[in-house]
């Protein structure tokens, strides 16, 4: 097997017979373009039956610049064409580590390849060599990659074929046993060793952590790893590869106990960088010769290695004392002992100091290494003090964070509100996955930390809890193979790294390639698209049927035991954690995504009856439910895609099984949420179903009829479970039934039970509305407590993973995988009587309206901020004229621009040149514009001129929130927690009005009252009295960041991180309900002044539209046209514009009432009609403004172009 081999693969990657620029297209495009790698020559081969293959991802992530050609090859005098040795990591589906060892270098091009495409004679192109193994014996990868390369290109030659010499290694080195054997092995004479230390001691790591403390300094070096440990985006740079696969490792292994939860990427592919903008936490590795000004990086903890410099625009949060001083002290008694102890005598008393001392004057080595691991545990220990009795494993809680929080506070004499750091850190998915080990028992007999806490109390030395080498290892020699066979003093030489021997069929292969790339060049070449057929599908054709089937069926069972193991962690995943969030979700979407055979789509729903099957009872929780709901509508889908209806036979059927309990304590089946799939809609699926059903019903002896009857009862079942209309089910029930002779008898009976389901499904459901029906959504205590079951009437659109093994990896964020999950409108919770949308009105009853989409270009940099100037403002600039209407734009090119609709082809009004960071946030009177930066300052700009009037400088942290006021006033708010007034007249702070304990991330103010709200990272809505001088309330609730924030007289509204929407009373200072039926973070929330109504608009694409009743406050309306993230919602009198994440918008008109109207017996916020919505084209948008006066919406794209939308509406 080959996990008792040390290397697993030895692998050649390069330009093989289908060349392919990045970009797509065929050929040979010429020197100075990047090719696309590919998997040239593999030990184990390709078709051997004992192997699973190497990564598919490999080629790409080994030569993550691509491959390019060269007219040369190597060349002493030049540095540049010297090969290059480097380590890289990948992470499995499964989340366990393959480590390979590369050597990139010029290879001349094959002569086939050459005359094929033309490639000018004597041209090299880039190769690279790798040994692949699951164990991180990086130093032993190195060594004998690095003896096989020299072995090859050295003049002496090998006595050996190069490829003898490597599949003897490949296959006879084994694994060590850790701290028990030590394996020789020689390569042509040259002695090689590898051992791995003893399970007992710190996890093996084959690195030297000499980079990481040589490229960062201490203080950088605790940012970095802080920001590791409260789980951000973290972007490291370097012009080394080495480098930045090191470090990662390193920093990865200074969490010992802990572990990275999140993706993990040391080295990431050229190609890749924009995945650097997602919005999960991640930790990534990127050339520094890679361009990202064009990337928004917001919150990115940006870690240059080469300056030794730490940026990011988001605080991170400091270790608090006494801990940091502990830390940054013990770490510079390790890099610097003589300039600690410089005032020491030079007198051994015996003190624990000696041992650093002695450490400055050797250069760095193991011993430097394990020092230094040895104080990050010292700090975990010292930090965690006590945690063990805070540990609860109850069905609510697992860990007693605030029992826990208070003890600290009493020992350290600090507040609790000061130990954001730890609070954060304690709330991660690290800690709660270092939890679960521990109750189940997974590192309690090798507990480190447990153990050197426990030898610390006793007073014991912390050097005892490690094992000690007291015997010696036992040594492995294994033995040089017999002589070649050319016979005695014969010797290979190579010019060239060889290529393996290739089968018959792999040289046919090869030559039907080249010899179509020879015909295209033989005429006139055009560019063509990408090629469909990627490594594994040639290498697939270039067997045999029987091995085709076998290796195959190898695929199939090897996916299928992935999934097996997926299904149960995802079911086991704690109360608090979020399956939608979680790696086993991500990585069944994409084994399920991915996958072009349906093999995963099947293997899953093939898991889950296996699951039924051995006695589960079912029963999911809500947030398993909302997301073995996704994963069953995204394998339907795919199977539609392929007209497998085996497997979405066998979805309906497990979607009938599993269920939750409502609010009501009623089982809610997975099924019923699977009614937007349109293969319910079609005749010939429910006609395979009834003939599946019949040739496997048991009782074929029965009568005919009786048969029959049975498997339709079945259908209409499984119909009702659905939700198809009562009229839509028994037309097709009542075709099948035709189709097999069932008499009008039965067809009678049948037609009574299928009525009776029907009133038991409404008795559960209610009524509904075309394909589309659910509960009344009340709002409720828990985030999560109701899931919107109005989903698309289309079929969800099958979305392809470009670059499966990074988007499966980024997948478990649910902001991403949303555009998986397509959704249209739909007309959900509608009263009986209630005015239909806009697309189930007659045509007549439709408005013919023109409408207008234009994209401004001006930007470098994405837009980071988006302001629509209001009617009154632009009276005061160019007159009174109603297509006069201005929006301001701000980006990370650090410019802010002026835009004028009205005048077409030049709408560019103005650009204002001053900030040096990116633009957060923008605001406008009717003279001036003020904008806030990540550089901290707030400049302010006249409206006529662009003229700069005033910089005010004052915050200490990116501005996040500005506010121009009446008198020549400015509010602003920050990061640093604080909330300032200046005057523009003098240049000056007038007053701090608020302040916060963490980063203001949404600021409201009521020029006519005084009142300021303003809320952030710290879950409390504070609000002051600023006339008064006085905080009026905080007002806590929230358990997450809240994102936005609405005042209307005296109702506050605030969204959240935590799925939750509440409504605050301003004079009680009390919250009067929870709005609790989103999936996912709620980004904006609007009051709606017409009918007081309240509009919220989350990450899991709904726009919930609630209402006051008698008993609460109730969603009357759901509106799922968008697929992402709600950006933006701006409700006036009769207009209301949403803008979303993925470049969709929506226009809703809400019709005045008449006298004599039946209108308003009923609900006032259903009364929201979608009126347009423009054709949606790919980008991804940062922010949204909409000019409902002007009927135009607005909307900043990360590519820097905005794109205006405007309707023109005649009323």
């Amino acid at each position: 097997m080959s996990s008792s081999r040390i290397f697993e693969y030895f692998v050649v990657c390069g330009i093989g017979p289908e060349i392919r620029s990045l970009d797509g297209n065929k050929g040979f495009q010429g020197m100075g373009v990047m090719y696309m790698p590919s998997l040239l020559d593999q030990y184990p081969p390709s078709n051997h039956s004992l192997y699973p293959p190497p990564p598919p991802q490999l080629p790409t992530c080994v030569l993550p610049a691509g491959v390019e050609f060269y007219s040369s090859g190597f060349d002493s005098n030049d540095v540049s064409t010297y090969p290059r040795s480097y380590p890289i990591v990948l992470t499995e589906g499964d989340g366990s580590k393959i480590y390979v060892s590369c050597i990139a270098f010029r290879d001349p091009v094959c002569e086939d390849i050459a005359e094929a495409y033309q490639v000018p004679t004597n041209s090299s192109a880039d190769k690279c060599i790798c040994l692949v193994s699951h164990s991180p014996s990086f130093q032993a990868l190195r060594d004998a990659l690095e003896e096989l390369f020299v072995l090859c290109f050295s003049q002496a030659g090998c006595s050996k074929a190069l490829w003898e010499i490597i599949a003897y290694m490949v296959s006879n080195v084994p694994l060590p046993t850790p701290g028990k054997d030590r394996v020789l092995f020689a390569i042509e004479n040259h002695l090689l060793s590898v051992e791995a230390p003893p399970k007992e001691g710190f996890p093996h790591a084959d690195i030297s952590f000499q980079p990481l403390v040589q490229c960062l300094d201490v203080d950088n070096l605790i940012r970095l790893f802080t920001a590791v440990l409260l789980e951000r985006r973290i972007l490291l740079r370097s012009n080394k590869y080495t480098l930045l696969t090191l470090v990662s490792e390193a920093i990865c292994h200074l969490i010992y106990p802990f572990r990275w939860q999140h993706v993990y990427i040391p080295l990431l592919f050229f190609s890749g960088v924009d995945y650097i903008d997602a919005p999960t936490p991640y930790m990534m590795g990127l050339h520094s010769g890679v361009d990202t000004s064009g990337l928004t990086m917001d919150g990115v903890v940006v870690v240059d290695l080469e300056y030794n410099h730490v940026t990011t625009s988001e605080e991170i949060p400091p270790i608090p004392e006494p801990e940091l001083s502990f830390l940054r002290g013990e770490i510079l008694k390790l890099l610097h002992p003589n300039v600690i102890w410089i005032d020491q005598m030079r007198i051994n008393f015996g003190s624990l100091s000696e041992q650093y001392v002695r450490a400055g004057t050797r250069s760095w080595g193991v011993e430097h290494d394990f020092q230094l691991r040895l104080i990050f545990l010292k700090f975990f220990a010292l930090l965690l003090s006590g945690y063990r009795n805070f540990i609860e494993n109850t069905a609510a809680n697992v860990f007693n964070l605030q029992a826990f929080l208070k003890k600290r506070s009493r020992s350290t004499n600090q507040p609790v509100e000061s130990m954001l750091m730890v609070t954060q850190f304690l709330e991660s998915q690290g800690f709660l996955d270092y939890l679960e080990r521990c109750i189940n028992s997974e590192e309690n007999s090798n507990n480190l930390l447990d153990k050197l806490q426990d030898a610390t109390g006793r007073g014991q030395n912390p050097l005892t809890i490690f094992p000690s080498q007291l015997s010696e290892l036992e040594i492995i020699t294994i033995a040089e193979p017999d002589g070649g066979v050319a016979g005695q003093g014969s010797r290979y030489c190579y010019n060239r790294f060889p290529s393996n021997i290739r089968t018959e069929e792999q040289e046919e292969k090869r030559r039907s390639i080249l010899a179509m790339a020879s015909g295209a060049h033989s005429g006139k070449h055009t560019p063509s698209s990408p090629s469909v057929l990627v490594n594994g599908d040639s290498k697939a054709e270039s067997l045999s049927p029987r091995e085709r089937a076998a290796e195959r069926e190898r695929m199939v069972l090897d996916i299928k035991v992935k999934l097996q193991g997926l299904w149960l962690r995802l079911l086991r995943l704690g109360a608090t954690e979020d399956p939608l969030s979680s790696f086993e979700y991500g990585t069944i979407l994409a084994l399920i995504e991915s996958d072009a055979e349906g093999i995963g789509g099947s293997g899953f729903v093939e898991c889950i009856r296996e699951h039924i099957h051995a006695g589960w009872q079912c029963r999911l929780t809500d947030e398993q439910f909302i997301a073995v709901k996704e994963l069953l509508k995204t394998a339907i889908n795919r199977a539609t895609s392929r007209n497998d209806m085996s497997t979405i036979r066998d979805a309906l059927e497990v979607s009938a099984e599993m269920y939750r309990k409502d609010s009501n304590n009623v089982p809610d089946y997975v099924q019923h949420h699977l009614l937007s799939l349109s293969i319910w809609d079609e005749l010939r699926f429910w006609d395979g179903y009834f003939e599946y059903l019949m040739e496997r019903s048991s009782n074929k002896l029965a009568n005919y009829v009786t048969l029959v009857t049975a498997q339709l009862i079945i259908i209409t079942t499984h119909m009702t479970g659905l939700g198809l209309s009562d009229t839509d089910s028994w037309n097709m029930i009542e075709k099948i039934a035709e189709k097999n002779n069932l008499g009008y008898k039965q067809l009678i009976k049948l037609r009574a039970l299928s009525s009776h389901i029907q009133q038991v499904r409404v008795g559960y459901w209610g009524v509904s509305m075309g394909k589309v029906q659910s509960l009344s959504a009340y709002g409720l205590p828990s985030p999560r407590s109701q899931d919107a079951s109005d989903e698309s009437q289309q079929p969800a659109e099958a979305s392809g993973l470009g670059r499966s093994w990074v988007q499966s990896m980024f997948s478990r964020d649910r902001s991403i995988r949303a555009n998986s999950f397509s959704r249209v409108l739909a007309n959900d919770n509608t009263k009986p009587g209630s005015t239909p949308h806009k697309a189930d009105l007659p045509p007549s009853g439709q408005k013919k309206i023109q409408s207008s989409m234009r994209t401004l270009k001006g930007h470098a940099g994405a837009v980071t901020a988006l302001h629509c100037v209001t009617r009154r403002e632009v009276w005061d600039l160019i007159g009174d004229r109603e297509d006069a209407g201005f929006f301001i734009s701000g980006s990370t090119d650090c410019l802010v621009k002026i835009w004028d609709p009205s005048l077409r082809g030049s709408e560019l009004r103005a650009t204002l040149k001053g900030h040096t960071r990116p633009v957060r946030a923008i605001s406008s009177d009717r003279s001036k514009v003020v904008s806030g930066s990540d550089d901290q300052s707030v400049i302010v700009w006249d409206k006529q001129t662009s003229q700069l009037l005033e910089e005010l400088k004052g915050h200490d942290a990116p501005v996040s929130c500005v506010r121009m006021l009446s008198g020549e006033r400015v509010l602003t708010a920050a990061h640093d927690g604080t909330v300032k007034m200046w005057d523009v007249r003098t240049d000056t702070c007038v007053a701090t009005v608020g302040r916060c304990s963490s980063a203001v991330l949404c600021m409201e103010y009521d020029d006519s009252t005084g009142i300021l709200a303003a809320a952030g990272r710290d879950v409390v809505a504070n609000i002051w009295d600023i006339r008064a001088g006085k905080q009026m309330h905080k007002l806590l609730g929230h358990t997450k960041w809240i994102r936005s924030i609405r005042m209307a007289g005296d109702i506050i509204l605030t969204g959240s991180d935590d799925w939750t929407a509440r409504v605050w009373s301003l004079s009680r200072g009390t919250c009067d309900a929870v709005l609790a039926c989103h999936a996912g973070p709620i980004l904006c929330v609007e009051y709606s002044p017409s009918d007081k109504g309240i509009i919220t608009g989350s990450t899991d694409g709904l726009v919930r539209f609630w209402e006051n009743e008698e008993g609460g406050i109730r969603c009357v309306k759901n509106v799922t046209i968008h697929s992402t993230s709600i950006l933006s919602i701006n409700a006036g009198e009769h207009w209301l514009g949403i803008g979303a994440a993925d470049n969709s918008m929506s226009l809703f008109h809400r019709p005045q009432e008449r006298h004599g109207s039946f209108s308003s017996t009923g609900s006032k916020m259903a009364g929201w009609q979608l009126y347009r919505t423009p054709q949606r084209t790919v980008a991804m948008v940062r922010c949204v403004a909409s000019d409902l006066d002007r009927k135009r919406v607005c909307s900043g794209g990360r590519n820097g172009l905005l794109r205006l939308w405007e309707a023109t509406i005649n009323i």
